[in-house]
């Protein structure tokens, strides 16, 4: 006998789907429950998630930070920590993607959206994200961690089957890619303490040269737990955004048309496409005792789901949520990046990388449309992971 839930996450979704079921979760049941992967509490509220964002301390990602999901194989900062034990591992990443390192790598990824996107319109189209957005992120990130061709294959084939693994909630998948990963990790700070590069440029660089509070260098298998995270935390979400994104336009022909005659409109328009199609869902936090939302009691270190993709069309904080609008004045209220300590440490690089690939698509085509059904993402993303396009 099934379990009664509030929110079911292996029930089938369409590409508007998940917005609906969000918006009725906000209206009528804004702390649900789901029985699913063991079980979880999902917040859909942006004032909701914004407070738990807000308060490290009493909710904690130690326990669980994604849903579903744990890690099987060691902690992974800074994802796995909390302040301030995450602290060094987070200004070792963030050193690595100052402004000068991100400036510097816009040219390369422009070359590598130009050229999948005249591939991909060679051929005439077919599935945008295998095809396009995939292999594009997965480019950029070899860039940023000096991978060379051998390495940069091995990383997408690997991470390319770990999605997989992840989007059919197959455990034993999930296990054996990942300890593809941390394989591929080792090889990696192995390399970098042989043949170190600047800590301004390179991540693992960067890692190794850092120290915590008491100046003592950071652990290696934290060290290399914390690889392994920024190996693949790049290489899922911008893919869907950009699949988001080509549905999006396909069905608006007239923006499609402006914002191709009009690219000084793009960073505009990027922001608020992150707004409209956040592709994250499964963000999770856990309180370290017991709490109370919404007339619901919530146990100390049960998960409980961000749902950044039902915050930003929230109601209450958006005028129109389901709609595109370009320059709202409080754009900038939205979490597609997170918030807190735990804020994305790539978001400068991703709106980068996000506002190249669009502006590539669309100089790359006079037209592009849908040729069939997209397919989605299931938990702890949200968004297309399949996107027919015919391009002209």
């Amino acid at each position: 006998m099934a379990v009664p839930q509030d929110y079911d996450p292996l029930a089938p979704e369409t590409f508007d789907s998940p917005h609906a079921t969000f918006a009725e979760l906000r209206r009528s049941c804004p702390m649900a429950r789901s029985e699913a992967f063991d079980g979880f509490w999902m917040l859909t509220r942006h004032a909701d998630i914004r407070a738990v964002l807000d308060e490290p301390l009493l909710y904690t990602t130690r326990v669980r930070n994604v849903v579903p999901g744990g890690s099987a194989t060691g902690r992974r900062p800074p994802l796995h920590l909390d302040p301030p034990e995450h602290t060094p591992y987070r200004r070792a990443i963030d050193r690595a993607l100052g402004a000068a390192r991100i400036e510097g790598m816009t040219a390369m990824i422009k070359g590598h959206a130009d050229r999948l996107l005249r591939a991909y319109r060679h051929a005439g189209g077919g599935d945008l994200v295998d095809l396009y957005s995939s292999p594009l992120a997965a480019l950029v990130f070899a860039d940023w961690f000096f991978l060379d061709p051998n390495q940069s294959a091995h990383l997408w084939a690997t991470s390319k089957e770990f999605v997989k693994a992840w989007e059919h909630f197959d455990a034993e998948a999930v296990s054996r890619t990942s300890a593809t990963l941390y394989d591929l990790a080792r090889d990696l700070v192995a390399e970098r303490r042989r043949h170190p590069r600047s800590p301004d440029h390179d991540p693992i660089s960067s890692l190794l040269a850092a120290t915590d509070a008491d100046n003592v260098a950071l652990p290696d298998e934290m060290l290399v737990g914390c690889v392994r995270q920024i190996l693949v935390v790049g290489l899922v979400a911008p893919p869907i955004f950009v699949g988001s994104v080509a549905v999006h336009l396909s069905r608006d022909q007239a923006l499609q048309h402006r914002l191709r005659a009009e690219p000084e409109l793009l960073p505009a328009a990027i922001e608020e496409f992150l707004r409209l199609y956040t592709p994250y869902r499964g963000f999770a936090r856990a309180p370290v005792h017991e709490v109370m939302l919404h007339g619901r009691t919530v146990a100390a270190n049960e998960p409980i789901a961000l749902a950044y993709a039902s915050a930003n069309r929230d109601e209450t904080v958006f005028e129109d949520p389901d709609c595109f609008r370009l320059d709202r004045p409080n754009i900038r209220q939205h979490l597609a990046f997170g918030r807190g300590p735990h804020r994305c440490a790539g978001m400068a690089m991703a709106r980068v990388e996000l506002l190249v690939a669009v502006r590539a698509l669309l100089d790359g085509t006079t037209r592009f449309e849908l040729a069939g059904d997209v397919r989605m993402s299931g938990m702890p993303e949200v968004g297309p992971i399949y996107v027919p396009l015919r391009v002209v």
